[in-house]
C-alpha cells in the first residue's frame, strides 16, 4: 500500500490524523527553554482559534502531505526500507511538507494562524526533520498489509 491509499479509507485517514496529532503534542510538549516557551505559545494560540482547529488542519494537509513524501516512500520502498530511507532524507521531507504550508498559510486570513507560523518558520525546518522519524513510522504503521 503508498501513502496516498491511506485516503481511501476515512477509518484509516481519521487514525492518521490522530495519530500526527499526538506527534505534534509530544513535540510541542517536549520543547523547553526560551525556544520552548514561544513553541508552546504559538501552540496554544493556535489551538485556540477554534475547537478542532489544529485537527482540521492536519485533516485538510494530510493529502497533499501525503503526496509530497510519497516519492520518498516509493524509492524507500524500492531501497528495502521506506522508513530508514525517508529518516535518513529528512531534510529533503522536511521541504517538502514546509512547501506545502508554506504555500497555504499565505491564503489564510486568519492572523493569529499567519502570525503564528511566520514567528516559527525559521526554527520549523529543524523541528520538522526532528518529526520525520515519527510521520515516517506513522506512514509505515497505517499503510501495512
Amino acid at each position: 500500500m503508498r501513502p496516498s491509499d491511506i485516503l481511501n479509507d476515512p477509518n484509516k485517514q481519521a487514525a492518521v490524523v490522530a495519530d500526527c496529532l499526538k506527534l505534534i503534542d509530544q513535540q510541542v510538549n517536549a520543547k523547553s527553554g526560551m525556544g520552548g516557551m514561544v513553541w508552546k505559545t504559538a501552540y496554544s494560540a493556535v489551538n485556540g482559534v477554534k475547537p478542532g482547529y489544529i485537527e482540521g488542519a492536519v485533516d485538510r494537509l494530510l493529502p497533499e502531505c501525503l503526496a509530497a513524501l510519497e516519492p520518498m516512500w516509493d524509492e524507500g520502498v524500492q531501497a528495502g526500507d521506506p522508513v530508514g530511507y525517508l529518516n535518513q532524507n529528512s531534510s529533503r521531507a522536511a521541504d517538502a511538507l514546509l512547501g506545502i504550508t508554506d504555500a497555504r498559510i499565505e491564503k489564510t486570513s486568519n492572523g493569529i494562524v499567519r502570525g503564528s507560523y511566520k514567528q516559527l518558520r525559521g526554527s520549523a525546518k529543524s523541528e520538522v526533520e526532528a518529526a520525520v522519524p515519527g510521520i515516517a513510522k506513522i506512514i509505515a504503521e497505517h499503510t501495512k498489509g
